[in-house]
């Protein structure tokens, strides 16, 4: 006997020996109604009458899931792996018979369906935007092919590209280069991140670069995604410009122009 049995027959067994309901609710803090229920139990029933009795009603007019409906339901989670919504959805289409979802989750759940595996969400990817024109404008170089070396700026707002070509990857080149990005940028410069370049670095490039109140944060070691736009926008000129540019022609530069106006 568990001990909400005891405690009920203790108040049937307080009961009989007073024969007065009121002390007993008062001293076992139960109501009149609660005593006298447990005792009719008991007597009409014995111990078997203090255990709990299933309170579903005998009747359910309203009951909509039958032993048909519910192999149904089943039938279509298991054959064709449907969700509660998605069942509803073909009941009422190809059986005409419309089931409350909570209907169809209270077959699924009382026949033990497992849950339906569900592939793992991928996570959301905050996309890298400056609010401010020229708040940062990435640079990087890319070798084209031997003795062709593409600099590219790119503003991290509004993806404003300006590009030159350069025989040589070196420190001289690049105040060349730099002076000619500031004058093609429609806004000012304020700061550069770039990679670890080594011409970035020479003396003449960051005292260039403080002369003219710029900026150089460079990012962390083999981090690219860090200059994503400028990376991005290299592949695209491999892939559409230099992929059928003659290399060789006089008016090279010319055409990178044009390619340059084309992509802004």
């Amino acid at each position: 006997m568990n001990s909400v049995m005891r405690r009920r027959r203790l108040w049937v067994q307080f009961y009989q020996q007073t024969g007065d309901a009121g002390l007993v609710c008062r001293r076992c803090g139960i109501s009149q109604p609660t005593l006298l229920k447990w005792v009719r139990r008991f007597f009409d029933s014995g111990e078997a009458g203090l255990l709990n009795r299933s309170r579903r009603p005998l009747r359910s007019p309203n009951r909509r899931v039958f032993e048909k409906e519910r192999l149904l339901i089943l039938s279509l989670r298991d054959e064709r792996k449907l969700g509660a919504r998605r069942i509803q959805s073909e009941l009422r289409r190809h059986h005409d018979l419309r089931l409350s979802l909570d209907s169809i989750h209270k077959t699924l759940i009382g026949s033990q369906v497992p849950p339906l595996a569900r592939p793992a969400r991928r996570k959301t990817r905050h996309r890298y935007a400056r609010l401010t024109p020229g708040d940062r404008v990435q640079l990087d170089t890319c070798k084209i092919a031997p003795g062709d070396h593409q600099y590219t700026a790119v503003a991290a707002c509004m993806r404003y590209r300006v590009m030159a070509i350069f025989r040589r990857r070196t420190a001289p080149k690049k105040p060349a280069y730099l002076e000619h990005t500031l004058e093609e940028m429609p806004f000012p410069v304020q700061r550069v991140p770039t990679d670890r370049g080594r011409e970035l670095f020479a003396v003449g490039i960051q005292q260039w670069l403080m002369e003219h109140c710029i900026k150089c944060r460079p990012n962390k070691p083999a981090s690219p995604h860090l200059n994503g736009k400028v990376e991005c926008s290299q592949k695209t000129d491999r892939e559409e410009f230099w992929a059928i540019a003659d290399l060789s022609s006089p008016e090279l530069e010319l055409r990178l122009a044009e390619w340059q106006h084309y992509d802004n």
